[in-house]
C-alpha cells in the first residue's frame, strides 16, 4: 500500500508540472525510495517566502511574481547545499576550461554559471568529476525563446534551452539546472538521446497549492538526493532508470494499441448489425485488407492528433477544445461512462465527432488561413477509406448524396481512446514520447490480416493467432497439441494437454486452453465474426522498439565521412544535395534521426552563410530545415504499404509546424521490395537491343527528373503548394510508366527462366 500511495503522490505533482520529454517516472522515484516530505514542506515554504523577491523588474510585463534574486543563497537555504558545492560561486574555484564549449561556427562560447562536483571528486581531473551544470539567466528571460538582444548580436541565434542542452551534450554531463529566477528547470540531455525537462515555477512553490511542487524540488535536488544517500539511489540513477522504463512503456502501449485495433474492428461489425446493408462484411469478402488499412489509418490519425494537441500544434482556443479536441472528447466520454454507464452502448455521437475532426484537419478551417491549415495527404483523405464514413467505395466526400455514418457505440470509442491515453491509470503524455517510440508502437499493429471466422474461434497467446475450435475438435486428439504449436506457436503441456486430447466439444476445448486464451478474445468468436490474424512474418519476427540512443550513433557514424568530405563549413546547398536512403525503413526511425542531424548541420550552415530568403517569419529555422531535409534528402522503401504510411507519419511528426501543411514526402517514400530490381548493367544491356526505345526512355526519365526537381525546390507552405506537388508527382509517375514496364519485363524474365537462355527467350516473349 505504501508503494501505491507514494507512486500516486508522484503522479500528482508530475501531473501538475507536465514534464516535457522523459525526465523522471513515478515508478523510478518509488523504486529508489524518493519520498515527498509532507511534514517539512510547510516550514520549507516559509523559508522560501523569506528569500524570494517580488520587487519590480524593469522591462518585465508580469510584476509582483516571486523570483529568486540570489541562487547560491537559495541553494544553501532551501536545498541545503554547502558553499563548496557550487564551483564558480564567490570564494570558490572558477569554472574550469574543460566545461567551456567554443562554437567555431558562431564565434560564441557556451559556459555554465556554476558546476556541482561529484562527491569526493578531484575537480581538476576530468569532466566526469562533475555531477551537474547550472546556468543562471537574467531574471524573467524566456527559457524557450530567442530574446531580442540575442537576435541582434552575432553568435548562435538559439533559445537558452537549446544552448544549454548543447553544452550538456558536448561536455557529456547530462544533468543541468536552468534558472531565470522565476523558474527552475531540471534538464536531462544524455548525448545521443532526446532531452527531457521539468520546470518548477517559483511563484507556485510559494503558494499553499504548490507545496507538492516544492516538496518534489527538495526531494530531487536536496543535499540528500545529490550527495548523501547511497549512490544507487541518487538523482543520476533515478534519471537513467526513468529512461530504461521507456522500452517498457513502448511494449505496454503497443499491446494496448493492438487491443484498440480489435475494439475498432468489433465496433464496425456491431455498427452494421442492424443496418440494411453491411458494407464492412461485404468488404471482408472482397477486400479484407482495405478494412485493415482503414482501421490502422484511424489509429494513426488519432495518434497524430494526440501528439499535435499535447505539443500545442493544434488551435488553442475554446472552440477547438470544446468541440473537436480528441483529448476533450475522451474526458467527456470518461465522465459519461461514470454518470451514465448503461447508456454508453446506445449513444453514437463520439464516432461522428471524430469524423468531423478528420474532415476539418483534411480541409482546414477557421476564421483566418493559419488557424488550421489543410493537411492534405493520404492520412486524413476521406476518400481513401470511405467505409469509415459509411460511404461506398468510389464515392467522393464532397458529393451531396446522403450517407449514414456507422453507428459505432460511444463505449467502443471510449475504450479505444482509453487504450491510447492511459497507462497504469496515468494519463500518457504524447509530448514525452520520441517520434521513434510512437512509430515503433504502431509498427506493432503492422502485418495483420482481417479474416472472417468460418466457425467458432478463439485467439491464443503468445502471438494472438486465431484458431477455429471446430476444426481443432475435428483433428485427431493426439495431433491437436502439434497443430496448435505449428499454427499458433502455442505450447500445450501437462494436464492442459491431457484435457485438450480428451475434449469432446468446444466448451471442453476452452477449458483445456485456459490461460493460453489471448485477452483480445475474452469470449469465443461466433462464425461470421471479423478478426485480426497475424501474418507469417509478424509471427516470426514480432516488433521491436528502436530507441534514439541506437539510431543516433549509427546515423552519426554513417554521415561522418560526408561531413569530412564537405569540410568545416559546408554550404546549405551542399548539405541539401546529400541523399540518405533506408531500403527497409519500417516506421522510419533511422530516417527521422537522419532528418534531425542533417537539419542541425543545415541550420549551422545558414548561420555562417546566411538564412534563406524564403524562411517564413513564424517558423523556427530548425523546423524549416527539417522540412527541407525531409523533402530533398531522405528516401525510403518498404514492402509493406501500411509501413510506408507509418513512415510518412513519423516524418510528418518530426517536421510538424502549427501553421503549415504536411511536409510533402510522397515522392520519396515508396512501397516496394528493395531486394528485387534491375541493376544499371542490366538496364544498359537491355537498352542496347532497341536504341530508339532507349532514346524515348531517356527523354521520359529526364522529364520525370524535372518534375521531381520542382517538387523538391521549395517547402510546402500553402495548400496550393501541396496540390501542385501532388500533380507534379502524378506527371513524373506518368513519364516513368514505360520505364517501369521495361523493368517489370526484365524482372519477370529473370524469375521466369532458370538459365540465361531461357531468360532471354522470356524477355523476347514478354517484349
Amino acid at each position: 500500500m505504501t508503494f501505491d500511495r507514494e507512486t500516486l503522490a508522484h503522479k500528482e505533482w508530475l501531473g501538475m508540472l507536465q514534464p516535457v520529454g522523459l525526465i523522471v517516472s513515478s515508478l523510478a522515484l518509488t523504486k529508489h525510495q524518493a519520498v515527498l516530505d509532507r511534514s517539512g514542506v510547510i516550514e520549507l515554504q516559509s523559508k522560501l517566502q523569506e528569500i524570494v523577491s517580488t520587487a519590480a523588474i524593469p522591462g518585465q510585463i508580469d510584476q509582483g511574481i516571486a523570483y529568486i534574486p540570489d541562487f547560491p543563497n537559495f541553494a544553501q537555504e532551501i536545498l541545503k547545499w554547502q558553499p563548496e558545492d557550487l564551483v564558480g560561486a564567490e570564494n570558490q574555484p572558477p569554472i574550469p576550461p574543460e566545461l567551456e564549449l567554443f562554437l567555431s561556427d558562431y564565434g560564441e562560447t557556451l559556459k555554465p554559471t556554476y558546476a556541482i562536483p561529484q562527491v569526493g571528486a578531484i575537480r581538476e581531473s576530468s569532466l566526469q568529476s562533475y555531477l551537474m551544470l547550472i546556468q543562471i539567466l537574467p531574471t524573467g528571460l524566456l527559457l524557450d525563446k530567442v530574446d531580442e538582444a540575442s537576435e541582434k548580436n552575432a553568435g548562435w541565434n538559439a533559445s537558452p534551452q537549446a544552448k544549454f542542452e548543447r553544452l550538456l551534450r558536448e561536455t557529456e554531463i547530462p544533468i543541468g539546472l536552468l534558472c531565470n529566477g522565476k523558474d527552475i528547470r531540471l534538464v536531462y540531455a544524455p548525448r545521443g538521446e532526446s532531452s527531457g525537462y521539468l520546470t518548477f515555477p517559483v511563484q507556485a512553490m510559494t503558494e499553499v497549492a504548490g507545496r507538492p511542487i516544492l516538496a518534489a524540488l527538495e526531494m530531487l535536488l536536496g543535499q540528500d538526493r545529490l550527495f548523501t544517500v547511497p549512490t544507487d539511489h541518487r538523482l543520476p540513477k533515478i534519471l537513467s532508470d526513468s529512461r530504461s522504463y521507456q522500452a517498457e512503456v513502448s511494449t505496454q502501449l503497443a499491446g494496448q494499441v493492438l487491443d484498440a485495433l480489435w475494439e475498432l474492428l468489433t465496433g464496425f461489425q456491431e455498427a452494421d448489425t442492424n443496418a440494411q446493408k453491411n458494407p464492412v462484411l461485404e468488404l471482408a469478402k472482397t477486400e479484407p485488407q482495405h478494412i485493415y488499412g482503414g482501421l490502422i489509418t484511424t489509429l494513426m490519425r488519432l495518434v497524430f492528433l494526440l501528439y499535435a494537441e499535447d505539443r500545442g500544434l493544434m488551435p488553442d482556443d475554446g472552440i477547438y477544445h470544446r468541440c473537436y479536441a480528441v483529448s476533450a472528447l475522451y474526458q467527456k466520454l470518461r465522465l459519461d461512462n461514470t454518470d451514465h454507464p448503461k447508456e454508453m452502448d446506445s449513444r453514437h455521437g463520439a464516432w461522428v465527432s471524430l469524423l468531423s475532426l478528420f474532415r476539418l484537419v483534411y480541409d482546414g478551417g477557421g476564421s483566418y488561413e493559419a488557424y488550421l491549415p489543410a493537411r492534405h495527404g493520404q492520412l486524413f483523405d476521406p476518400d481513401e477509406y470511405p467505409f469509415l464514413e459509411g460511404r461506398p467505395q468510389g464515392s467522393h466526400y464532397r458529393d451531396d448524396d446522403d450517407f449514414y455514418a456507422p453507428r459505432i457505440p460511444d463505449r467502443t470509442i471510449y475504450r479505444i481512446l482509453d487504450k491510447l491515453l492511459m497507462l497504469d491509470g496515468e494519463r500518457l503524455s504524447y509530448r514525452a514520447l520520441d517520434v521513434e517510440q510512437i512509430g515503433s508502437v504502431y509498427e506493432a499493429i503492422m502485418g495483420y490480416e482481417v479474416k472472417v471466422a468460418e466457425g467458432k474461434s478463439i485467439a491464443l497467446t503468445p502471438n494472438n493467432v486465431v484458431i477455429n475450435l471446430e476444426a481443432l475438435l475435428a483433428t485427431k486428439p493426439k495431433q491437436r497439441a502439434s497443430l496448435l504449436k505449428e499454427e499458433a506457436g502455442c505450447n500445450i503441456s501437462g494436464k492442459s494437454r491431457t484435457d485438450l486430447e480428451a475434449a469432446k466439444n468446444s466448451a471442453d476445448l476452452l477449458t483445456a486452453l485456459g490461460r493460453k486464451i489471448s485477452p483480445v478474445t475474452p469470449n469465443s468468436l461466433p462464425a461470421g465474426s471479423l478478426f485480426l490474424q497475424p501474418g507469417d512474418e509478424r509471427r516470426r519476427t514480432g516488433s521491436h522498439y528502436t530507441p534514439r540512443k541506437l539510431t543516433q550513433p549509427i546515423v552519426e557514424t554513417t554521415l561522418r565521412p560526408q561531413w569530412e568530405r564537405l569540410g568545416v563549413k559546408p554550404t546549405p546547398e551542399q548539405i541539401l544535395e546529400l541523399k540518405v536512403c533506408d531500403l527497409a525503413m519500417g516506421s522510419a526511425a533511422f530516417l527521422v534521426e537522419a532528418c534531425r542531424q542533417l537539419a542541425d548541420k543545415l541550420v549551422a550552415a545558414w548561420e555562417h552563410h546566411g538564412l534563406p530568403a524564403d524562411l517564413p517569419n513564424a517558423v523556427e529555422p530548425l523546423l524549416y530545415a527539417r522540412r527541407l531535409v525531409a523533402q530533398r534528402c531522405l528516401y525510403g522503401v518498404d514492402k509493406n504499404p501500411f509501413a510506408v504510411n507509418l513512415a510518412k507519419l513519423s516524418l510528418w511528426l518530426v517536421t510538424l509546424a502549427k501553421d503549415l501543411p504536411f511536409t510533402f514526402v510522397d515522392h520519396a517514400l515508396k512501397c516496394g521490395d528493395s531486394l528485387v530490381g534491375v541493376t544499371k548493367a542490366e538496364i544498359d544491356d537491355f537498352s542496347k537491343e532497341d536504341l530508339p526505345l532507349l532514346r524515348l526512355l531517356n527523354t521520359q526519365v529526364e522529364q520525370a527528373k524535372n518534375y521531381r526537381a520542382k517538387i523538391q525546390s521549395v517547402d510546402t507552405s500553402t495548400d496550393a503548394d501541396a496540390e501542385q506537388k501532388h500533380n507534379q508527382l502524378l506527371q513524373a509517375e506518368a513519364e516513368l510508366e514505360a520505364a517501369k514496364v521495361l523493368g517489370d519485363v526484365q524482372i519477370a524474365a529473370f524469375f521466369g527462366g532458370s538459365s540465361q537462355k531461357e531468360r532471354t527467350a522470356k524477355k523476347s516473349e514478354y517484349g
